[in-house]
């Protein structure tokens, strides 16, 4: 036999058993969108970039305004029969119509997306509505989490997930399909009685921030005024100085990294608590209790707050040498030395006071700085749980130390002045060693070998901050 003939012959064979001919492809079946408002839009586009065939139902098909290219309008009456999975992008004052629709809508999968303008605005839930309205198709509550940009743009860390409520698993099984094939992580919130926790998530605001945020305003008004009282109110009653120029620079300075590192220590004494309770009741298998988790759920934010006031600190600080105050004081005694003919002797030992107190400063502000980046989600993910955890937690607690010794070193010897003690009351850097000095004493008795042998597990990585 002639091989020419012979592979002409697989060729042919080989044709016949895999044909070519995409027209004879079974025809996708679309995905229907009834409002063609910017979700709508946004969704539909979305959908036809993911391999989808996309039929728009409008009231005015003809007049209905732009619509991604490639996708098709109808009556919704037409576009119900033509999809199985419907998603409906209109408000519920807008559902009346749907009603006229149940025969189209029977056994159909409709994806209610709709959001409200405040809580509890309505008795029921937009998606329990829809279902009672349209009885014989399988309701899904689901995207409404989405944003029309987080649809045209695609999927980021901060809003990849889809949240999927409904009666039907097969139904919620074929919107999970779907959110998956767009590139978004699916989390099951169980029936449709969770479509009220799902239609109040897009009206919380910043939740895992409330915390952090009222104890970072708390402390900055309680130290604004506590130094108000003793730098500005006192100069003026007991010196008869007006200072308070002061409270726009100097002031500011000195709450900020005292609120920094309050709150710096407060993202380490959650798990030292909690190393102290499984001591206590020799176990670390028992639940914490409500209070302590949810500190624990919130150290990441606590301390992105807190490196929030340690940068203010910094930028303030690199403003001290330009400030009018500061130039005035230095020409004034440069010229008071002139005049009297004297010069200052230089102090050793102010010298290594100062760089020390600054270069420990800047230490910590680097390992600041590091946890904060190591934070972010594009960051982390990147790293192993052990590198994640000794960044976190061993040399979060360096950090700690760097900026409570930082601390100590501009206070030196002050505290034993009484001047320094103004209207009986310590200074505001005083006040904020108390915190980070507990943390920093307590785990320094929590990593004491013996402290190991009594728990019988140590507890050196437990319960890393996240910050």
């Amino acid at each position: 036999e002639n091989p020419q003939e012979r592979f002409s012959q697989i060729v042919s064979e080989t044709v016949s058993l895999c044909p070519l001919n995409m027209a004879a492809a079974p025809e996708q079946t679309p995905l229907c969108i009834f409002g063609t408002g910017d979700l709508g839009f946004s969704l539909g586009r979305r959908l036809l970039q993911s391999g989808y065939r996309v039929v728009y139902g409008s009231r005015r098909p003809h007049s209905c305004g732009p619509l991604p290219p490639g996708t098709q309008v109808m009556s919704h009456g037409a576009a119900a029969q033509s999809a199985n999975l419907v998603f409906i992008c209109i408000h519920r004052e807008n559902y009346g119509f749907l009603e006229t629709l149940l025969p189209e809508l029977r056994g159909k999968v409709l994806v209610d997306v709709s959001n409200n303008l405040k809580k509890n605005q309505y008795p029921e839930a937009n998606a329990e509505y829809l279902q009672r309205l349209v009885p014989g198709a399988h309701v899904v509550k689901g995207f409404n989490t989405l944003s029309a940009w987080a649809l045209q743009n695609g999927p980021s860390d901060a809003n990849r997930q889809v949240y999927l409520c409904g009666n039907s698993a097969e139904a919620k099984q074929t919107v999970a399909e779907t959110a998956t094939k767009l590139g978004f992580t699916v989390l099951d919130r169980g029936s449709l009685s969770a479509a009220r926790e799902l239609e109040d998530f897009p009206l919380q605001l910043f939740p895992e921030w409330r915390m952090p945020l009222r104890l970072a305003v708390g402390l900055t008004a309680f130290f604004f005024f506590y130094l108000l009282i003793r730098d500005v109110i006192y100069a003026y009653v007991e010196q008869q100085k007006d200072i308070s120029f002061r409270i726009m620079v100097s002031l500011a300075n000195k709450v900020f990294p005292i609120v920094s590192l309050i709150m710096l220590s407060l993202c380490y004494l959650p798990g030292v608590i909690a190393a102290l309770l499984q001591l206590y009741r020799g176990t670390k298998y028992k639940r914490f209790p409500d209070w302590l988790d949810r500190w624990m759920l919130c150290r990441k934010q606590l301390g992105l707050v807190a490196l929030a006031f340690a940068s203010l600190h910094v930028l303030y600080t690199l403003l001290i040498p330009i400030r009018y105050y500061v130039r005035y004081k230095v020409a004034a005694s440069t010229i008071s030395q002139i005049k009297e003919n004297r010069t200052s002797e230089f102090d050793t030992a102010i010298a290594w006071r100062t760089d020390s107190y600054y270069s420990v400063g800047i230490l910590g502000f680097g390992l600041y700085l590091l946890l904060g980046i190591t934070s972010l989600p594009s960051v982390s993910n990147a790293l192993s749980w052990r590198e994640f955890s000794f960044i976190q937690s061993k040399l979060g607690y360096v950090t700690l130390l760097f900026c409570t010794l930082h601390t100590y070193l501009y206070g030196w010897n002050k505290f034993l002045r009484p001047s320094t003690y103004k209207w009986y009351t310590p200074p505001g850097y005083m006040l904020s060693l108390i915190v980070p000095t507990v943390v920093l004493v307590v785990k320094l008795l929590l990593l004491l070998p013996l402290h190991c042998i009594e728990s019988q597990h140590c507890h050196a990585s437990l319960f890393s901050p996240l910050i």
